[in-house]
């Protein structure tokens, strides 16, 4: 089925809208207001009155025009009547951030529910969940930042509280977000459904999401096969012990599946599994990259010789490779340090010289011309970014950095590192640099193992689904 009306409606009805935001009320008529919407929204609140100069209607069924997609915030008491007054209304889907449902044993609610959303052709998103977010249609559940495009990264998220982790993380690493679901107890719009509808999505280049139980799974391992066909999905699941489980099912009234299970049938059907967090937003912030790498042989540079020792051993465990760099660029890079203190080889260290990004620019340059290369690892410190602006006033520029994405052809994945955690300079320097690199596009990793674990995760999904569609052809 079509998701379309959901994520670009026309109009919005918000029932439960109020003046009062205490209490634990989310404000998703100041949001979807304020956020620019184009279309009508209109409050639903049976006390009327006006909300900011806007008049607040009774009841859905007094509402002046048709509407697309509601939003529920009242108590669960009053769901069914909602939901009636919904089908009347001849409304296309509906958003129950209501929780009291399932999750806390309720299920003949819920099942009284769907009985009278199909009397007409009304969805239900939830309930329990704090709903939809599409960055194209600026409909959303949080005030968010304003992004420079549409975006490439959608989530879906069976937790509230995880999916608005996504949210904050995704706007302060700058990650381009497209859409987003927090679907809750899914007791009728399913995981699948969403994750059908993002496969045919063009304008999505990676799906992550956080899952804790699929009401159907031969329905959710169909869907997720033909998604990972055309692009990544990443999953982290929820309730993978007894303990976890049981939280799942006190939070979303879900219960998990065996683990064991459950990770070999989504390993099979192309899912890329993480084991928690962390390591989904390292994912997602290689799938921002617009050029992946296409081999394992990686060239580094920084300043330093420790730091050079670590990322190899780190890097060779992974299964990449550090090739020694050719005569040709080997010079090349001589020609911007001295001798002392460093190494052209690979890894490259550029000693004192790294301080200047200029030097790094130049090196950069070197290793992209060099064949034996597939991708460049620079590492970026903050503590020498701004002793070169203090003491060898060095001015590193955001220019400099747009220059690399314009100059460098091969992918880069940068590494940018700040071991002082007390020091708002520093912290200022870290923000600045961060958000050069991340205009110039590039994924930024704040440690070493990060940036190697992205890497090498990437590189065993895109061998396992190489190797699928090979066999997928020799079986036709």
């Amino acid at each position: 089925m079509s998701l379309n009306a959901l994520f670009y409606p026309k109009s919005i009805a918000v029932v439960g809208a109020s003046n009062n935001l205490g209490g634990g009320k989310m404000p998703y008529f100041q949001i979807i207001q304020g956020g620019g919407f184009s279309g009508p929204v209109y409050p639903v609140n049976p006390k009327g009155g006006e909300i900011g100069g806007t008049q607040v209607y009774k009841s859905l069924d007094d509402l002046p025009g048709p509407v697309d997609f509601a939003v529920v915030a009242a108590p669960v008491e009053q769901s069914i009547e909602i939901v009636k007054a919904a089908v009347r209304k001849q409304i296309k889907f509906i958003h129950f951030f209501t929780s009291g449902f399932g999750e806390t044993g309720n299920w003949q609610l819920e099942e009284e529910i769907i009985r009278e959303a199909r009397k007409g052709d009304l969805r239900i998103v939830g309930p329990n969940c704090i709903g939809v977010h599409c960055t194209g249609s600026k409909i959303s559940f949080l005030i968010v930042p304003p992004q420079e495009s549409a975006g490439t990264i959608a989530f879906l998220g069976q937790s509230g509280g995880v999916t608005g982790n996504f949210m904050a993380m995704g706007a302060t690493r700058k990650i381009p977000i497209n859409k987003v679901v927090s679907y809750g107890n899914q007791i009728d719009l399913r995981i699948e459904e969403y994750l059908d509808y993002l496969a045919d999505d063009e304008g999505i280049r990676l799906i992550a999401c956080y899952v804790v139980d699929i009401k159907d799974v031969d329905a959710f391992l169909r869907t997720l096969r033909r998604t990972t066909a055309k692009k990544p999905v990443i999953i982290l699941k929820g309730g993978k012990t007894e303990v976890g489980s049981k939280a799942a099912a006190s939070h979303t009234g879900a219960m998990a599946s065996n683990y064991t299970i459950w990770e070999a049938a989504v390993k099979q059907h192309g899912g890329l599994l993480v084991d928690n967090f962390d390591q989904l937003m390292h994912l997602v912030m290689l799938g921002t990259a617009p050029r992946l790498p296409q081999g394992k042989r990686v060239g580094f540079l920084g300043a330093g010789g420790g730091v050079s020792v670590l990322f190899s051993d780190l890097a060779v465990q992974a299964g990449l490779s550090l090739p020694e760099l050719g005569p040709d660029a080997q010079r090349m890079i001589s020609e911007k340090i001295m001798g002392v203190n460093t190494s052209t080889v690979n890894p490259v260290d550029l000693g004192a010289f790294g301080f200047d990004l200029n030097v790094m620019m130049h090196t950069m340059k070197a290793m992209d011309a060099d064949e034996n290369i597939d991708v460049i690892v620079p590492y970026f410190s903050v503590e020498y970014i701004l002793r070169a602006e203090i003491f060898l006033n060095v001015k590193n520029s955001a220019d400099t950095i747009l220059e690399m994405a314009r100059q460098i052809k091969k992918p880069v994945i940068p590494i940018l590192a700040s071991f002082v955690e007390d020091d708002l300079e520093q912290e200022r320097v870290r923000i600045e640099t961060f958000a050069s690199l991340r205009k110039a596009q590039f994924p930024v990793y704040a440690k070493i193992q990060d940036a190697v674990y992205s890497i090498r995760t990437y590189f065993e999904w895109f061998e396992k689904q190489a190797s699928s569609r090979t066999k997928g052809r020799q079986n036709r």
